[in-house]
């Protein structure tokens, strides 16, 4: 394989047969509402061997309207919402507090499925958010103790002194709170949700929140 980009990318393929698998998607069968679709379609890219399935793309923009993306990990997704977190004082969370709207993508190339997101967010309570945290690993503590996400580091080795000091005390009190913290929900006024087809048939089924209900209607792909 060459090095030049052109060469690695005309080398590559979109949905190799030999590691993905296109399941059929009738989109009339679908439920009325999307969590109970996302539900079967995140349990079945589990049940695939996709490797990370709760992580997404995060985009926000700042308060001049230009975007930002990044990858962060799903905390959970109920009638309230879709779930993630952060610290206030990130980069990310400055954007929503200046424009409190955002989208996700999630895409599980294994079944070749993309969900798509897009909603006003609101941040959880400041007890919701420390509980959940302090159910995640030493280390979501320790790197949340650790704080100053976004910030100028000075060098790695400033970065190393903080963090040991953050597990040093994760471990002795894994209790401890990270103030900045924030739990955020997306509550979903569009959803999307993308079946890849062999054929490139492919299947785009999009619900919209109504006062009391939801719409849905296909796409062109």
């Amino acid at each position: 394989m060459g090095t030049e980009l052109h060469d690695i990318l005309r080398s590559l393929r979109v949905w190799d047969p030999e590691v993905t698998d296109l399941p059929p998607f009738d989109p009339a069968a679908a439920p009325a509402e999307p969590l109970p679709l996302f539900t079967a379609w995140f349990a079945e890219a589990v049940a695939a061997g996709e490797r990370e399935p709760h992580t997404m793309t995060l985009a926000t923009s700042d308060e001049q309207g230009r975007p930002d993306a990044r990858i962060v990990m799903l905390h959970g997704a109920d009638a309230d919402g879709w779930a993630f977190a952060t610290h206030a004082t990130s980069r990310k969370g400055h954007h929503l507090a200046a424009r409190p709207y955002a989208a996700l993508t999630f895409y599980w190339p294994v079944l070749g499925r993309q969900v798509r997101l897009r909603g006003p967010v609101t941040p959880a309570p400041a007890t919701e958010a420390q509980a959940d945290l302090h159910a995640r690993s030493t280390g979501a503590l320790a790197s949340a103790l650790t704080g100053r996400q976004s910030e100028v580091l000075a060098s790695v080795e400033e970065l190393a002194k903080v963090s040991r000091a953050a597990w040093e005390r994760a471990e002795r009190d894994p209790e401890a709170e990270a103030p900045t913290w924030t739990l955020y929900r997306l509550r979903p006024e569009e959803v999307e949700f993308f079946q890849g087809d062999p054929r490139r048939r492919h299947v785009r089924l999009t619900y919209r929140r109504r006062p009391e209900s939801w719409t849905r209607e296909l796409l062109w792909p």
